[in-house]
């Protein structure tokens, strides 16, 4: 009887195994998150992980993870674009001359400035598209270009007076549930909000799995990711309701942004025709062909959307400088291209997700703010992000000599 009991057991156990075989990158790129956050909390003697520090990680680090979600969908398209620094650095400098030498309302600036993104990634579009210039010199032209025409049109600086506007990146969500004791109940209702919707998604798609007649992952495993994340989510919400005093505290603004913008681009690349398609020209650009994809039209596409999200990471660089200079922006492209491959995405196309590259985004922005909280010369903080980043796309590669 034993005998016969032990049979399911070693398979289960086997399928366990193999499952997180298959998925190792992905939980080890979340483990090696986790393992940084932990080396840094202890070299800095608590303080990364303080209420104020936290909100300031996700302030300061806001512009990478925009730029990551953008420049992920490039890269699995097999292009990359360079000019993504210059061309903050060129809207930030446009936003801020329509609000304080035109008179142009903040609002209605944010917009233009918006209009202006996607012009750019039309422009960019339709050399890589259509003319059939590569991304790589199509976007190092435009980084010359657009750092050239922030110069030109910045100069010095241009100081932002709009509170409004600076309280983008600075303030926090309205608290209309009061404090709870010493925390925001609105982050407290939200951060439980967000445990359900996880827990509920991995059931509903392990529910999908097994009514399509296909094998879902262990249970034993989606109870383990639910739990995992209940803990991650739960000390995030922790941090956010503790931080800031009675006026202010909560969900920052630019943490509903970034919500917002992972949500929307995650469904876009997962849950539609562009995203397959996407995925399609990034593994094999002839078969897409073949198969009846217009590839020119995904490519144009993707710059189109690298364009828009470039204006809204200038936008958000605006408000937490409060101040447009030419040199904003600078090596902004070397942090979004760092973060997707630490978040996994593939050298040479075809593979990547777009929480995988806020991952390797958070990684980049923890290791900023542990190197500057102990007051590492930026020198070396440079040297060490090199290295993080020779080392992730050495593992890319040789997993994938491994398996072959």
């Amino acid at each position: 009887m034993s005998t016969v009991n032990a049979a399911p057991a070693e398979k289960k156990s086997a399928g366990l195994l193999a499952t997180l075989a298959n998925n190792s990158k992905q939980y080890g790129i979340v483990g090696a998150l986790v393992v940084i956050v932990l080396v840094f909390e202890f070299l800095t003697k608590g303080v990364l992980l303080k209420p104020n520090s936290f909100v300031s990680l996700i302030q300061q680090n806001a512009y990478v993870i925009i730029l990551a979600i953008g420049m992920v969908m490039v890269i699995i398209a097999t292009h990359i674009d360079l000019s993504v620094g210059s061309i903050v650095a060129f809207v930030g400098g446009v936003c801020a001359i329509l609000m304080e030498r035109q008179g142009v309302n903040w609002m209605l600036a944010i917009l233009i400035s918006l209009v202006v993104g996607l012009i750019i990634g039309c422009w960019q579009g339709f050399w890589v598209a259509y003319v059939g210039i590569p991304g790589f010199i199509t976007t190092l032209a435009g980084m010359l270009i657009f750092r050239g025409l922030a110069t030109v049109i910045v100069g010095e600086s241009v100081p932002i007076t709009s509170p409004e506007f600076r309280g983008i990146a600075r303030n926090y969500l309205p608290q209309l549930l009061g404090w709870w004791g010493p925390f925001d109940g609105l982050t407290i209702v939200v951060g439980i909000a967000c445990i359900a919707l996880f827990a509920w998604s991995q059931l509903r798609r392990r529910g999908k799995v097994a009514k399509a007649g296909l094998t879902p992952e262990p249970m034993a495993l989606t109870v383990t990711k639910i739990v995992i994340a209940t803990l991650l989510i739960g000390f995030v919400t922790y941090l956010l309701a503790l931080s800031g005093n009675a006026d202010q505290g909560g969900i920052p603004i630019m943490l509903v942004i970034l919500g917002v913008l992972v949500f929307v681009y995650n469904f876009i690349l997962t849950r539609t025709v562009f995203g397959r398609h996407v995925y399609a020209v990034g593994g094999n650009r002839k078969a897409a062909i073949l198969s009846g994809i217009n590839t020119k039209r995904v490519d144009f596409t993707l710059f189109v959307h690298m364009g828009f999200l470039s204006a809204i990471a200038a936008v958000c660089v605006l408000s937490r400088l409060s101040s447009a200079t030419a040199q904003a922006g600078m090596e902004f492209e070397m942090d979004a291209i760092a973060a997707c491959f630490i978040g996994g995405t593939a050298v040479t196309g075809g593979v990547g997700t777009i929480p995988g590259a806020v991952v390797g985004a958070l990684v980049m922005g923890v290791i900023n703010q542990g190197l500057s909280i102990m007051g590492v010369d930026t020198a070396v903080v440079k040297t060490i992000k090199g290295l993080v980043l020779l080392g992730a796309v050495a593992v890319d590669i040789l997993s994938k000599r491994k398996k072959s």
